[in-house]
């Protein structure tokens, strides 16, 4: 992993996103997981849980294992969930040899660039999750929701103030990526204000692949909408699930 975002900047995490405002993207998330699942939801699977900031909603009606391949995106959720269990592991790699009720990838799903690695992570879906449960998969965008955009945010956070601007666009419409360009403003007492600049290679995948390749992991593929109250009228947005 080479990003600044989780590696030299991790420690900024909370201050670029901050978890209070993930709350009604948690509640969707647990919603569609309880309305898929044919058995009780007990013990769930986070695959790239980052900074643990879902996690930091959802822990009160599971136990939760989180998995992240980054150190200090792991030091920051276990800051803010200590109560949960924490895993250093590649979502397309990491074998656990324990199943869990559901499994759950938010956003860090993306990072799968190519069909390989996207069937990999939910191969690894599969093998967590106990016969009646069901995996969440929740990809930014498929190729038929992507529109090139820009945005910008940030928070202060004690002594530390972050503004970033985010850039989506996709330089190849011919493959399966697109790319996110990020700029990052770090203020903190004492220091100059420090600018930073990155990319992200993205996966941007049809609906369709997304459907096959949840039922070639041994799933049986569905979707549900994903309507969020930060999304504009034009987003089609959806869920995808594999039901065990």
């Amino acid at each position: 992993m080479s990003e600044l975002l989780y590696t030299e900047l991790s420690d900024w995490w909370p201050v670029m996103s901050d978890p209070a405002h993930y709350d009604e993207e948690a509640d969707i998330f647990r919603d569609a997981i309880e309305q898929t699942t044919t058995i009780p939801v007990r013990e769930v699977l986070e695959l790239g849980c980052g900074g643990g900031n879902n996690a930091s909603h959802l822990k009160d009606h599971w136990k939760l294992t989180l998995v992240d391949l980054s150190p200090g995106m792991l030091e920051v959720s276990a800051e803010l969930n200590p109560e949960c269990e924490h895993v250093e592991g590649d979502m397309r790699t990491l074998r656990m040899g324990r199943q869990f009720d559901a499994v759950f990838v938010h956003d860090a799903i993306v990072y799968m660039t190519t069909e390989a690695d996207l069937l990999a992570a939910m191969t690894t879906a599969f093998q967590h999750t106990r016969p009646g449960g069901v995996a969440l998969f929740v990809p930014d965008y498929t190729v038929e929701s992507f529109a090139p955009f820009t945005s910008n945010g940030g928070h202060d956070r004690g002594n530390r103030s972050m503004r970033y601007l985010e850039w989506a666009y996709d330089p190849d419409p011919s493959d399966h990526t697109y790319t996110m360009s990020f700029s990052y403003m770090l203020r903190e007492p004492g220091k100059p204000l420090r600018c930073e600049f990155e990319e992200h290679v993205m996966g941007l995948f049809p609906r369709k692949n997304w459907l096959d390749l949840i039922a070639r992991a041994g799933f049986e593929a569905t979707t549900l909408p994903y309507d969020h109250s930060s999304f504009g009228p034009s987003l089609n947005s959806e869920l995808f699930l594999g039901v065990r």
